[in-house]
């Protein structure tokens, strides 16, 4: 039997007055239809919603007054009524339906002795017509909040114009956009925390990191006799370990802007796992972006890595080479190699020429593998245009051309931790500070232990990723001829060049070897000839140990907040004490819609091919669209 929720709702009435012998209740059973004709009631809600919940009787206890007042406002909001208040004390509610005439009307008073309060009078018959729009007055920011908490809770990027459609829908009632967003602000509060008591928790919080995960780093700076937050840095000593010990020395700097109430830069050293992964190194949030910010963070990094530097080979940096990041390189890694994201620089090229056939000479000329290559291009492009001279004196090849670029980037040209930044910020602009390390701790613990499961399957000596190179490596090796000079070094000889294969020295003239890290396929031809196994050439960084060794630690939960001891000893480093109130900074969002940044996603594996027009041989359009009278 089909039966409306509106139907439900007043046969369970009928039912409840029945049993308490109550002669003022409504007796009569209408259907839906027919209720909302002679009420004009708004079309009926979603059937998800059952009426039952809300059904009154007399004797029904409440533990407070306050939530008898949210009950009875859900039943004047359910059964589209609008409720007046006429007494509310610490002993008794009494309200009724606002509508002149209506006998509607319900008494709650408070039992003696206890703190619950009862129905002891309920009047439940309705003459008049209703709410006949869909503005409800009962539909408060508070009853808002509280319908919209649980999807809040598990979407906490749910948009207020979502929040006003899904109450229509559910409901039959409107709410302004303005409602929505306090209702949504105010159940972010409720499961959240303010956004200020976030800043409040920063010292407490990272006390418990240093103690639930010896051996990470975890420190927050203020500034001012204010306290205004400054600074955060932290980074797990499952990640120091991981990268210390197994990854490559390969670092990508970048940065992403918070777009909450108080701003902020979210700022990120990540280095790469054996299989291409992102393997995130430390984490920091700043109240601003500056060149003295940066230059701290890479302080902190070099505190982080401390003497192990120096067992390690030379760091390759990759980033957008911004002035401050530049500086507080050459002063914490002046060892480092560091160079441009291609990303950055081929944008940069791109709008400077908007010339399609000079993008294209440009990318071959970048995954040049030798001067003479790289030399060969330049020279096209400046036949094209002479201001690829100017472009290259602010651009030196030197930082972000593999034929030049000293440092070993591991097949890595671009910053793969922008994207990941992006997400980050995206995802937690809205929550509190702690409640935004969190998801990225989270996340990070996540992604170690699915990565530690999946390396104990491996049974292989290399990565998928490498030894997919690797076999394809060794196909392409069949079609060379090998010549022997002396135990070490190989002469390969193919109808386009001749190599030159050192094993011992795992070098190879073309120097895809070096810059990749992995045996090219004159390598592995010099391998194959005297009978050594391929895949024992690639460098550590690229096996199944070096894998698992990443992920071997373990990055361990914090408690709830409410275990913290709220007051402690100082924090490590030189930062805030636990017992000092850290207030939020200074910078605040401007009003408006912020703009929004997006991120042009290109294929930087190959260049884009040019179409060329089959009737008139120009560049830029097909046979089928070219304009050239026949």
């Amino acid at each position: 039997m089909s039966c409306s929720v509106y139907d439900t709702h007043l046969e369970t009435k009928f039912n409840v007055c029945q049993d308490e012998g109550l002669e003022s209740c409504d007796t009569s059973v209408l259907s839906a239809d027919r209720y909302m004709e002679d009420h004009s009631l708004p079309p009926a809600p979603d059937d998800s919603l059952i009426l039952t919940d809300y059904a009154l009787a007399i004797g029904q206890e409440f533990p407070d007054v306050e939530t008898c007042r949210r009950a009875l406002k859900d039943v004047a909001i359910a059964m589209h009524f609008d409720l007046r208040i006429v007494k509310s004390d610490r002993s008794r509610f009494i309200a009724k339906c606002s509508k002149e005439g209506c006998p509607w009307r319900v008494h709650v008073a408070k039992c003696p002795g206890v703190p619950t309060f009862t129905i002891r009078t309920l009047h439940g018959e309705h003459t008049c017509e209703g709410v006949r729009h869909l503005h409800h007055q009962q539909a408060s920011v508070g009853w808002v909040a509280r319908s919209v908490e649980a999807r809040v809770r598990d979407n906490p990027r749910y948009k207020p114009k979502e929040i006003l459609q899904d109450i229509r829908d559910q409901h039959g009632v409107a709410v302004s956009y303005m409602q929505a967003w306090r209702g949504k602000e105010r159940s972010m509060a409720a499961l959240h925390g303010t956004l200020e008591e976030g800043y409040r928790l920063l010292p407490a919080y990272c006390e418990q990191i240093r103690k639930t995960n010896p051996g990470s780093i975890a420190s927050v700076f203020a500034s001012g006799q204010e306290n205004c937050f400054q600074r955060l840095f932290v980074s797990y000593r499952a990640s120091i370990y991981g990268f210390i010990h197994a990854c490559r020395p390969l670092l990508e700097l970048d940065k992403a802007h918070l777009k909450g109430k108080y701003l902020g830069t979210l700022l990120c050293a990540a280095s790469v796992d054996a299989d291409d992964a992102l393997f995130p190194l430390a984490i920091a949030i700043v109240d601003v972006e500056s060149d003295e910010n940066w230059m701290w963070f890479m302080s902190e990094l070099r505190k982080l890595l401390g003497v192990n530097t120096d067992n390690m080979p030379r760091l390759t940096i990759l980033s957008e080479r911004q002035r401050g990041i530049v500086e507080a390189v050459e002063t914490h890694f002046p060892s480092a190699f560091h160079g441009f994201c291609l990303r950055y620089v081929s944008e940069n090229f791109r709008d400077t020429f908007k010339n399609t056939k000079l993008v294209n000479i440009f990318w071959n000329a970048v995954y040049a593998l030798t001067a003479v290559e790289f030399e060969s291009k330049i020279a096209e492009m400046i036949e094209i245009s002479q201001d690829v001279i100017t472009w290259f004196q602010h651009f030196p090849p030197q930082l972000w051309a593999v034929a030049y670029f000293e440092g070993v980037r591991y097949g890595h040209f671009t910053l793969g931790v922008t994207e990941l930044l992006y997400n980050w910020a995206l995802e937690c602009h809205e929550l509190p500070i702690v409640q935004m390390m969190e998801h990225i701790r989270h996340q990070l613990s996540s992604w170690f232990n699915d990565r530690r499961d999946m390396g104990m399957r491996l049974t292989s000596i290399l990565v998928p990723s490498a030894e997919k190179r690797i076999l394809e490596a060794i196909a392409d090796a069949r079609c060379y001829q090998v010549l022997r000079a002396n135990e070490v070094e190989f002469e390969i000889v193919s109808t386009e060049r001749t190599n030159i294969v050192d094993i011992r020295t795992r070098v190879c003239s073309c120097r895809r070897w070096h810059i990749y890290g992995l045996p090219c396929a004159h390598a592995a031809a010099a391998l194959i000839s005297c009978g050594h196994n391929v895949p024992l050439f690639a460098e550590p960084c690229f096996t199944v140990a070096s894998y698992r060794e990443t992920y071997s630690q373990m990055i361990h939960p914090i408690p709830e907040k409410s275990l913290w001891n709220d007051l402690g000893e100082g924090t490590e480093g030189g930062s805030a004490k636990v017992d000092i109130m850290i207030r939020p900074p200074k910078t605040r969002r401007p009003p408006g819609r912020p703009k929004k940044k997006v991120l042009r996603v290109e294929n930087f594996k190959r260049p884009k091919r040019v179409v060329q027009c089959g009737r008139c041989h120009m560049l830029g359009h097909s046979q089928k669209k070219c304009t050239l009278p026949i």
